[in-house]
């Protein structure tokens, strides 16, 4: 199982970027997805995370309005648009995949619930 992020960059406050994860997952539309980020000497924390269909999508507070977290099943893929990116947003992006076949978690934005891990993509906002 592979989770590849890519589309990290350095980019400046107010502008945009779009991450986007293909996986190699027999059954994607089976796993919820999620997006984290970690910035240096900090935890990982999540950002968003979406469900098979993509109709049920969750955000931090901190990212809620200017991220959004899509996907299509087709592609295997998972994208998380960037927008008004703060130097606050600075970190290493991960993507992780949960796989849940009985519904959606209510605990998405745990770190424990996700059964695989991309290996992350920098994103670094400049002031």
């Amino acid at each position: 199982v592979q989770l590849q992020a890519s589309g990290g960059g350095l980019v400046q406050a107010g502008g945009s970027l779009r991450l986007s994860c293909a996986a190699s997952l027999r059954t994607f539309s089976n796993y919820v997805m999620g997006w984290f980020r970690q910035a240096p000497g900090k935890e990982r924390l999540f950002v968003a995370a979406i469900s098979w269909g993509g109709g049920s999508v969750n955000y931090a507070d901190s990212v809620k309005g200017r991220f959004t977290i899509s996907r299509d099943n087709a592609k295997k893929t998972v994208y998380l648009q960037m927008n008004s990116l703060k130097p606050e947003d600075t970190a290493v992006y991960y993507c992780a995949a949960d796989y849940s076949p009985q519904g959606y978690s209510d605990r998405y934005y745990a770190r424990e619930v996700y059964d695989y891990w991309g290996q992350g993509t920098q994103v670094t906002v400049s002031s």
